[in-house]
C-alpha cells in the first residue's frame, strides 16, 4: 500500500499530540495516511504497553488512518544506528511515501531529539538502491521521500511552516483522549505525571492557537523543514492566502 504521508511517533500518542489535524486535514482531502510508533511507550510511568497498544488502535479509528505499525523499537535506548534505520528504512519502502512527519529534532523528552535524526537518516538512506532491505521475503526497491517535516511538540520551535487544523482540532483532541491512562483521568488510581496534570491539554490547544492566529485561523499545527521549501509560481501563495 503506497502512502501519501507517514508519520512517525516515537511513543503512541506523540502523532496525536502534534499533526492529528494535519493528518486529519489530508485524509479529507483525499490522501491515504499513515502512522508507526518506534516503540510501545512501555517505560511511562502511566498504564502498560498492552494498554498503549489498544489505545492507539483506538485513535487510528477515529483518525481514519490506512495502517498503524510499532516498530517495537526500546522505548528510551534505541539508537541511530545500522540496525534502528534499517528497520526504519524497510517501513518506509513498504509504504513509499510522499512525505514523513516525524518528532521534533529538539524536545523536552530525549527520545524525541534521537528519533527524529534517525528518521530523518533513515528517510536518505531509503533512496539508496544499493542498501539492500527486504519486507515480508520480498526484496524492496529503493525509495526517497519527497520531504520530511518534523512536528512542534512540546517545546516552543519556530515553525518553518504551519497547517490550519481548524476544522479538525476538536476530533484531534479526540484522538488524544483516547490515551485515557495517559492524561488527567480522575478514575484512575495512577501516578501523576508532566502529561497528566488538568492543564496539560489545555498547553495542547494553546499551541494551536497560537499557531492559528500567526495565520488568521483559529488552530494550526507547526512543522520544520531541515530543506529551503521552493515554489514554482507565487499563484500557490495567491491562490492560498493566509
Amino acid at each position: 500500500m503506497k502512502l501519501d504521508i507517514l508519520a512517525f511517533g516515537v511513543h503512541p500518542d506523540d502523532v496525536e499530540l502534534s499533526c492529528a489535524g494535519t493528518l486529519l486535514a489530508a485524509i479529507a482531502e483525499g490522501k491515504k495516511a499513515g502512522i508507526v510508533d518506534l516503540t510501545q511507550g512501555e517505560l511511562g510511568t502511566r498504564g502498560t504497553a498492552e494498554t498503549r497498544k489498544v489505545e492507539a488502535t483506538n485513535s487510528a479509528a477515529i483518525l481514519g488512518v490506512s495502517v498503524r505499525e510499532n516498530l517495537m523499537m526500546a522505548d528510551g535506548f534505541f539508537q541511530n544506528d545500522e540496525y534502528h534505520q534499517r528497520k526504519v528504512i524497510e517501513v518506509i519502502r513498504k509504504y513509499q511515501p510522499d512525505i514523513i512527519l516525524c518528532n521534533a529534532l529538539e524536545d523536552r523528552h530525549p527520545d524525541h531529539g534521537r528519533s527524529a535524526k534517525l528518521v530523518s537518516d533513515a528517510a536518505f538512506l531509503s533512496g539508496l538502491r544499493k542498501i539492500v532491505t527486504n519486507d515480508e521475503g520480498k526484496m524492496q526497491d529503493a525509495w526517497k521521500p519527497k520531504y520530511v517535516f518534523h512536528y512542534i511538540q512540546d517545546r516552543y520551535l519556530q515553525p518553518s511552516f504551519v497547517v490550519d487544523i481548524s476544522a479538525y482540532h476538536d476530533k484531534k483532541l479526540e484522538s488524544i483522549l483516547c490515551y485515557a491512562t495517559q492524561f488527567h483521568n480522575p478514575n484512575l488510581n495512577e501516578p501523576n505525571t508532566y502529561i497528566s496534570s488538568p492543564q496539560f491539554l489545555e498547553t495542547v490547544k494553546a499551541r494551536s492557537m497560537m499557531f492559528g492566529k500567526r495565520i488568521g485561523v483559529q488552530y494550526a499545527e507547526g512543522f520544520i523543514s531541515e530543506k529551503i521549501l521552493g515554489i514554482a509560481s507565487f499563484d500557490a501563495l495567491i491562490q492560498n492566502p493566509t
